[in-house]
């Protein structure tokens, strides 16, 4: 264990001083990701219910758990369509923004670990450069030996924080979506019932003009 440990250090060392900015950008990028799901997870909409949805809108006294809260708070005293629309827009605002805002801080994390692996390369390359150019003799190859390591390990370090922290956004956005996606509907069901709520009155008082 302990051999195992002071070789994954000697590796990490090898890479030079931007490893050191690339690991914290690793924690935040991962702390982030997992606090953003374990938020979303607690943010989510069950959607198992989704068949009582239509009669929950129709009768909001009957609705239970958050879609429950959502609906009583999207009709209670609404008059037309646009308070609708505006209640649903600040349900959206509530769930979804800081949501986006997170999403969007966590894709530049992950745009900068390989930026940050590349700045590593670079910096390698100059110093396996600068040792060619001022060394000589058997100095020379452990120069150079030291300068395309620290190239290297960079290169693979940025990557390995870059992958999985893309497939991590890709899995908060897909959510975000499905989140986004449940409300919408839920906004349909209620705007078709106000509608129908609407358009009833006047139907049936023509069914009275004409008898």
């Amino acid at each position: 264990m302990n051999e195992t440990i002071h070789g994954i250090l000697k590796i990490w060392l090898s890479g030079g001083l931007v490893l050191i900015p690339l690991f914290g950008l690793a924690l935040l990028l991962y702390g982030q990701s997992l606090h953003l799901i374990l938020h979303m997870r607690r943010q989510q909409i069950d959607t198992s219910s989704q068949k009582h949805w239509r009669e929950w809108v129709r009768k909001p006294e009957t609705a239970k758990g958050r879609i429950g809260e959502i609906i009583a708070y999207t009709q209670d005293g609404v008059t037309c369509m646009d308070q609708v629309r505006n209640r649903f827009a600040e349900i959206r605002l509530a769930l979804l923004a800081m949501i986006e805002r997170r999403t969007t801080f966590l894709g530049t994390l992950v745009a900068a670990a390989p930026l940050l692996g590349l700045l590593g390369t670079v910096m390698g390359m100059l110093q396996t450069f600068f040792g060619i150019s001022t060394s000589g003799g058997s100095e020379t190859a452990g120069v150079v030996a030291s300068g395309i390591s620290e190239a290297l390990v960079t290169t693979q370090a940025g990557l390995m924080v870059a992958l999985p922290g893309l497939f991590l956004v890709m899995l908060i956005h897909r959510q975000r979506q499905n989140l986004d996606a449940t409300i919408t509907r839920l906004e349909s069901l209620t705007l078709s019932q106000l509608r129908f709520d609407s358009e009833a009155p006047t139907a049936v008082a023509g069914l009275e003009r004409a008898a």
